[in-house]
């Protein structure tokens, strides 16, 4: 199953400049959308190089999407090529973490991959950090934030223009409270979205590594490493890399083939 990449709508503005530069990005995106389509017709058709050239081509041209990821995902799985596949499925998960298609097809891959690491059981707080964090997302959050703000802003102005000592304090406890609130929210926010940026994950593409106490060729390997495996990148030194798996166990490794989740596709 194959998702389509969407077309954007656009509003008719009357400076004609501005319309100009809109019917270019029209253009620009049914190009795009050429090239897509071309993508999908070759993977319906067991062509799935040739789905992937298009798909890249599309990467190359600086445009990322869900779909786009997914489809790379689901034609590098056909050729059974799994770090690939989970990297891109990743990708995907990572603009369409609801996605139950995207969800489905990354276990498959994931199923895939010689190295079985159960993860570990996150803490009540955590999963109920998770939850609301993801049901939300960055962008409702801020847009509840913003409300929250302006509604902040005209209790305190109901407060400072009302004349009644009664209704004033009312209106006083009420701005200070929705306050306290969007501290915290905005804090949670900030908080979450920061540690989302700094954790470094990564798929491994080598075929085999040794994980080691140290970063030293004569450290006691720790455990063994196969390729499609996500791993968060810890630390650097030299050519080692300190790497942390998902049920806990970190060490070191030298020379590992990672690519980054977090960069573009012309950083891989």
């Amino acid at each position: 199953m194959l998702l389509s990449l969407q077309r954007p709508i656009l509003l008719k503005i009357q400076h004609q400049f501005v319309v100009m530069l809109l019917a270019c990005q029209a253009l620009y995106s049914q190009d795009l959308t050429v090239i897509f389509e071309k993508g999908n017709a070759a993977y319906n058709d067991g062509n799935f190089e040739a789905a992937i050239s298009q798909y890249e081509a599309i990467l190359e041209a600086g445009h990322h999407s869900a779909a786009l990821y997914f489809n790379l995902g689901n034609a590098y799985y056909r050729l059974n090529n799994i770090a690939e596949s989970i990297f891109y499925f990743e990708k995907a998960k990572q603009l369409d973490p609801k996605n139950e298609d995207i969800l489905l097809n990354s276990s498959f891959a994931n199923n895939m991959t010689i190295d079985a690491i159960e993860a570990l059981p996150k803490s009540q707080l955590a999963v109920f950090e998770d939850m609301v964090f993801q049901f939300f997302g960055v962008h409702s959050w801020a847009i509840l934030l913003v409300l929250l703000s302006w509604l902040v802003f005209f209790l305190f102005l109901g407060y400072l223009f009302n004349h009644s000592p009664e209704v004033k304090r009312r209106f006083f406890a009420a701005s200070v409270l929705l306050f306290v609130v969007l501290l915290a929210g905005f804090s949670f926010v900030y908080v979450n979205d920061k540690q989302i940026q700094n954790t470094e994950y990564a798929i491994l593409f080598s075929k085999q590594i040794n994980i080691r106490t140290e970063p030293n060729d004569r450290a006691d390997v720790e455990f063994v490493l196969h390729e499609g495996t996500k791993v968060v990148l810890l630390d650097r030194l030299d050519e080692w890399q300190k790497i942390r798996i998902a049920n806990g166990s970190m060490g070191w490794t030298k020379n590992a083939e990672l690519r980054l989740l977090n960069h573009a596709y012309t950083e891989k």
